[in-house]
C-alpha cells in the first residue's frame, strides 16, 4: 500500500504544535479562515444526524436506533447539510469528527462548519482527527464530564492547521478513502474469524457447565431454558445466594481532589475484554473512595459490563487484585466456598446471549442488566471440587482456540496502529501521495453495510 511512498523534496517549520514541520509547498493557516460556523435553522422534514467517534457522520437511523444519550427536548437543534464538517464539541477528543453524509438537524454541541473555496472538507475531517489523536484537542479543551471536553468553534477556529493545495487536499482523500477500505475489509475478516473461534469456545465452556465432564452422570430438568438438563447432584441457585452483587460510580473528574495523586485502581468497562484482569490505567484518590462511597471490589470477584452496545455488555472477567469501578460495570464477590470465581466466570461467559437478552428487555433506550437482574440470574452450581476439575477441563480444550483469538485480536491491532501512523504521515506531509493516488482505481471497493461496532456507552451521543 506505502510502496513507493516518500517525503517531499522540502520542509518548513510550522506554526502548528502537532506537526512542526510541513511541505515547503504547504501553508498553515488558521481554521477560522477556512470554514464559517454555520447555524442554519431546522427544516421540518430534517431527520436527526449523529457524529460518531469513529468519524461517521450520518443520519442516525443509518447507524443504530439504540445507544445513544437523546434529547428529550431539542433545543436549540441546527441544521446540518451534506458536505458539513461536523465537529462534536464534547467528543471531538475522542475522534468525533467528521463529514456528513446527509441532510439532517444535530444538536448544539456540534460544530457545524462549511469549508471555504480550495477547501476539501474530507481532508480536515483526517487533519481534525489527527489533532484528537495528538491529544492536541485534550490539551485545549476544558473538561467538563467523565471522559469528555468543551471544544467550540471559538477554539477550533483560532487553531493553525495545515493548508495544501487543493489538489493535495483531494489527493490525500483519494489514497486515504481506498487505504481504509483495504484496511477496513482485512479487519472485518479478522473480526469474522474471532467471532467464529469465539462461537466454538462458547460452545465447549457452555456444555462443561451444564453437563459437566461425565457424560453418563443422570441428569435432571433444572427449569431454566438457558441451562436445559444438568447432572442430578448439580444444584441451580441464584446469584445472590452465594455472591455479593453491586457496582459503582465515576468521581467528578473536575475535582482534582478525586483524582490527582491517586493510586488506588478504577477500573472501567474495557477490562472486561480482558477475562482477567491484572492491572488498571486510572487511579483515584482516598478521598474519592469515601466522599463518592466507592465500593472496594475484593480480587477474586467477577467484573460485568452491564452497560454498552457494543459486544462488550454481558462480559465477564475475573478481578486479580482489589479495585473500584465505575456505574458500567457490576461486581460479583461469591463465597469461596460455594462458586469458585473462575468457574462464575466461565458460567456468566456461557450464558452471554441470555445475559444480552434480558438487557434488551430492559425497556431502556440503552440495553442494560441492573444488579437485580444479576442477583436474580440462576445458575447451576456443581460441587466445589468438581467446579475446579471443570475449570482445568475447559482451559486445555479452549487453549488453541484462546491462542488463536489473542493472535488475531493483536493482528487487528497492529493494523489499526498501522492505520493511524500512516494517516498522521499522510495528512501532515511526511509522505507525498499525489502520484500514488493517480493510479488507484476509479471505482470504489464496495464496502459492507456499517455495523454497530462501538463499545463506548456514549459513542453516539444527542444531548
Amino acid at each position: 500500500m506505502i510502496e513507493g511512498l516518500k517525503p517531499y523534496a522540502e520542509y518548513k517549520e510550522s506554526d502548528i504544535p502537532w506537526a512542526r514541520e510541513l511541505p515547503s509547498s504547504w501553508q498553515a493557516e488558521r481554521a477560522k479562515r477556512l470554514f464559517t460556523k454555520m447555524q442554519r435553522p431546522v427544516r421540518p422534514e430534517d431527520e436527526v444526524v449523529t457524529c460518531f467517534r469513529d468519524g461517521m457522520v450520518t443520519l442516525r437511523k443509518n447507524r443504530r436506533l439504540r445507544g445513544f444519550t437523546e434529547a428529550t427536548v431539542e433545543s436549540g437543534y441546527q441544521g446540518i447539510r451534506k458536505g458539513d464538517l461536523v465537529i462534536h464539541g464534547m467528543d471531538a477528543f475522542a475522534g468525533a469528527i467528521g463529514v456528513s453524509d446527509s441532510d439532517g438537524k444535530g444538536t448544539p454541541v456540534y460544530n457545524v462548519c462549511q469549508p471555504g473555496p480550495g477547501v476539501v472538507a474530507s481532508y480536515y475531517a483526517h487533519t481534525v482527527r489527527e489533532m484528537s489523536r495528538a491529544q492536541w484537542i485534550l490539551a485545549l479543551a476544558k473538561g467538563i464530564r467523565e471522559r469528555s471536553t468543551d471544544f467550540r468553534y471559538e477554539m477550533f477556529g483560532n487553531q493553525f492547521v495545515p493548508l495544501p493545495p487543493p489538489d493535495e487536499q483531494s489527493a490525500i482523500v483519494r489514497f486515504l478513502d481506498h487505504a481504509n477500505r483495504k484496511i477496513d475489509g482485512l479487519i472485518r475478516a479478522k473480526r469474522k474469524l474471532i467471532g467464529l473461534l469465539n462461537e466454538q469456545k462458547q460452545a465447549i465452556i457452555h456444555r462443561a457447565v451444564t453437563r459437566g465432564l461425565d457424560h453418563d452422570v443422570p441428569l435432571k430438568d433444572s427449569g431454566i431454558p438457558w441451562l436445559g438438563e444438568i447432572p442430578a447432584h448439580w444444584e441451580v441457585r441464584r446469584i445472590s445466594r452465594f455472591a455479593k452483587v453491586g457496582n459503582g460510580s465515576t468521581p467528578s473528574r473536575s475535582n482534582m481532589e478525586f483524582w490527582s495523586g491517586g493510586n488506588y485502581p478504577w477500573l472501567n468497562s474495557s477490562h472486561v475484554n480482558r477475562g482477567f484482569i491484572d492491572s488498571a490505567d486510572q487511579f483515584v484518590t482516598s478521598s474519592a473512595l469515601h466522599q463518592c462511597h466507592l465500593p472496594k471490589v475484593a480480587a477474586g470477584s467477577v467484573l460485568i459490563a452491564i452497560t454498552g452496545q457494543g459486544k462488550t455488555r454481558g462480559t465477564s472477567a475475573v478481578l486479580g487484585f482489589e479495585a473500584t469501578i465505575n456505574q458500567h460495570i457490576s461486581y460479583i464477590t461469591p463465597r469461596a466456598s460455594v462458586v469458585t470465581s473462575n468457574y462464575l466466570h466461565l458460567s456468566l461467559v456461557a450464558a452471554y446471549s441470555t445475559l444480552r437478552s434480558i438487557s434488551d428487555d430492559s425497556g431502556s433506550t440503552k440495553g442494560a442488566l441492573t444488579c437485580e437482574d444479576l442477583k436474580r440470574f440462576k445458575l447451576a452450581v456443581p460441587p466445589i471440587d468438581e467446579q475446579g476439575r471443570l475449570v482445568d477441563a475447559i482451559a486445555t480444550e479452549t487453549k488453541a482456540l484462546t491462542t488463536a483469538i489473542t493472535r488475531t485480536n493483536r493482528e487487528i491491532a497492529l493494523m489499526q496502529e498501522y492505520r493511524t501512523r500512516l494517516t498522521a504521515d499522510i495528512v501532515t506531509g511526511k509522505l507525498d501521495v499525489r502520484e500514488a493516488s493517480r493510479h488507484l482505481p476509479d471505482e470504489p471497493i464496495e464496502a459492507e453495510p456499517v455495523t454497530d461496532t462501538e463499545d463506548s456507552e456514549d459513542a453516539g451521543t444527542d444531548f
